[in-house]
């Protein structure tokens, strides 16, 4: 475990914000981009890293005030471990994940993942933001995508693949947990999807699921 504290804004010589300054966020690596790290950071939240394999309890111990799961490589089905830590942290802290981080969020919920064709990979993908019916220009790497029908009712999608449809984000009704396909750090639009960052703020402060969601129709 280590403490992650550069942000962008120092990079760029800007004045760091404090928004998030009071949560403290256990992120964990199956893999993380450094530039999510960093855009976490940008948001004031104080980051301590964790290894693919630390135990729920080893992250609780931490007094974490809320979970980040990274993207990463592979088959999400296989990482059996990480699934079942998963599942002993959901609703104890609010979660965001991002790529694998929502593949193995899926499985821990009692979804599943499928292989596509071809994988998503590139900077122009097109999703729609299912809540505002916003488009967003996302870039994407992954071979696996969250099988839609799989889902509890619980879960509403909140974002989908203008190119097959296929689910690239969604929430929890009833527990603070939502998570996304797609890499908003990568910045192809060039920032159309940051403002996630803070709606995981806004998901800490709050300590409950997302605005709308009890409303949104069943994924």
């Amino acid at each position: 475990p280590y403490v992650w504290r550069e942000g962008r804004s120092g990079l760029m010589g800007e004045s760091p914000p404090t928004r998030g300054g009071a949560y403290h966020v256990v992120v964990f690596d199956y893999g993380v981009k450094r530039n999510i790290l960093r855009l976490l950071a940008d948001t004031g939240l104080k980051l301590t890293v964790v290894p693919a394999g630390t135990s729920a309890a080893d992250a609780l111990a931490l007094r974490p005030d809320g979970i980040f799961l990274s993207n990463g490589p592979g088959d999400p089905a296989v990482c059996s471990p990480q699934i079942e830590t998963i599942k002993a942290l959901i609703g104890r802290v609010p979660i965001f994940g991002i790529c694998l981080g929502i593949q193995l969020l899926a499985h821990a919920l009692g979804g599943t993942t499928f292989k596509l064709k071809f994988g998503h990979r590139g900077i122009n993908h097109p999703v729609r933001d299912e809540q505002t019916g916003k488009i967003e220009i996302t870039s994407q790497n992954h071979g696996y995508a969250v099988e839609e029908s799989s889902l509890p009712r619980e879960l509403v999608v909140t974002h989908r693949s203008l190119y097959d449809g296929t689910v690239e984000g969604f929430a929890h009704r009833e527990i603070p947990l939502f998570a996304v396909q797609f890499h908003p750090e990568a910045a192809p639009g060039p920032h159309d999807s940051w403002h996630l960052f803070d709606r995981f703020i806004d998901l800490i402060a709050e300590g409950r699921p997302l605005p709308g969601l009890a409303r949104a129709r069943t994924a």
